[in-house]
């Protein structure tokens, strides 16, 4: 990656011996990473960086929190915001820094936060609590529960947010004048399939759903019309065997850099699986698919080149790094896995994007 200089910023419960955010030096060619500093936070359960690479927005058990990010990647405390709510489970930002958005797994809640100009939070510009109840199973309870909130691409008209509870993808407005959601559309996916997350490509036409409960793959086609976001539902793929979906739980998905490849963790069976998505039509493809070697991989992050990617696997408390061999057909460990307690997301980014 010649002289590109990368940082890794790993989330962690902070209910035990950990403290917060842990920033690792990266090596991408050679598939590294090395612990350099701690950054203390209660429970930054999830995390994003802004576009012009400035500031790092993190949960908080106060609500959220914004760091200034140095030029060698270190963080620097900014302020801290209440949500109006329950703790956040997810945060998103918008590429303008305008507003920052928090998915609230506990209290169903979106919320949509003012940004300063200098990058510091602001105060609550809207939020919404999801209504109603999703199909009564014994396996999790069926009121609003939003696992993510994720812009549409290009424009960013549009945030989604994934609620699990109501096995819904509720499509909001942005009025980023006035700073108010206002519901457009509804994604309704499977009952009881437990939506975890969504991505797009960066072309903006495709967008994949991961399914909890069905664990699957739900592949959609993304069009932002005249009359709005449409979506148009092109195919379903497991991301366990048939045999193995009772004792799977989808649990995190992210795409390659390039675009080429959407890399799925699961917990319960405790695997990874790898798809190749066709550039033409956004269909998914299995390249291949293997055990982690730990407990509850929560989430995964791939390195730029796409060719390597770590396990945050969240109950054994550490992180493993892997190499893949797409030609062939598999990945294998690389090095000895990175101790962390309870690791829950991460944000792999590079030093150059920094603007001053």
């Amino acid at each position: 990656m010649g002289n590109e200089r990368y940082v890794a910023y790993v989330g962690t419960y902070t209910h035990g011996n950990s403290v917060g955010i842990h920033i690792y030096d990266l090596d991408v060619e050679q598939g590294k990473m090395v612990e350099r500093k701690v950054i203390p936070i209660n429970n930054p359960s999830d995390l994003t960086v802004s576009k012009d690479g400035r500031f790092l927005y993190s949960i908080a058990d106060e609500g959220v929190k914004a760091f200034r990010i140095l030029p060698d990647g270190d963080l620097e405390a900014m302020n801290k915001k209440w949500i109006g709510g329950m703790r956040g489970c997810y945060v998103a930002v918008d590429d303008k820094n305008r507003y920052l958005f928090v998915a609230g797994y506990h209290d169903g809640r979106v919320t949509m936060m003012h940004l300063e100009e200098d990058g510091s939070i602001g105060e609550i510009a809207d939020g919404i609590f999801h209504k109603g109840m999703g199909r009564n199973i014994a396996e999790r309870s069926s009121r609003p529960h939003v696992n993510c909130v994720e812009l549409t691409p290009l424009k960013q008209n549009y945030i989604c947010a994934v609620d699990g509870g109501l096995d819904h993808v509720k499509i909001y407005q942005l009025d980023y004048e006035h700073g108010k959601l206002k519901i457009a559309d509804i994604l309704r996916c499977p009952l009881s399939s437990a939506p975890r997350m969504i991505r797009f490509t960066k072309d903006g036409n495709y967008a994949y759903v991961l399914c909890e409960l069905k664990n699957t793959v739900e592949v959609h086609r993304y069009m932002c019309t005249p009359d709005g976001p449409k979506f148009e539902f092109i195919q379903s793929i497991r991301t366990v065997d048939e045999e193995e979906a009772a004792n799977g739980g989808a649990s995190g998905m992210e795409l390659t850099e390039d675009g080429r490849y959407l890399f799925c963790s699961n917990a319960g069976t405790n695997t990874v699986i790898i798809y190749e998505i066709n550039q033409e039509t956004g269909i998914l493809t299995e390249v291949c698919s293997s055990a982690i070697s730990g407990d509850y991989p929560k989430t995964l992050g791939i390195f730029p080149d796409g060719r390597h990617f770590v396990s945050l696997n969240h109950d054994t408390n550490e992180i493993i790094l892997f190499a893949v061999d797409y030609e062939k057909k598999y990945f294998l460990m690389k090095g000895r896995p990175i101790r962390i307690e309870t690791p829950n997301c991460i944000h792999i980014h590079k030093l150059q994007d920094v603007v001053r």
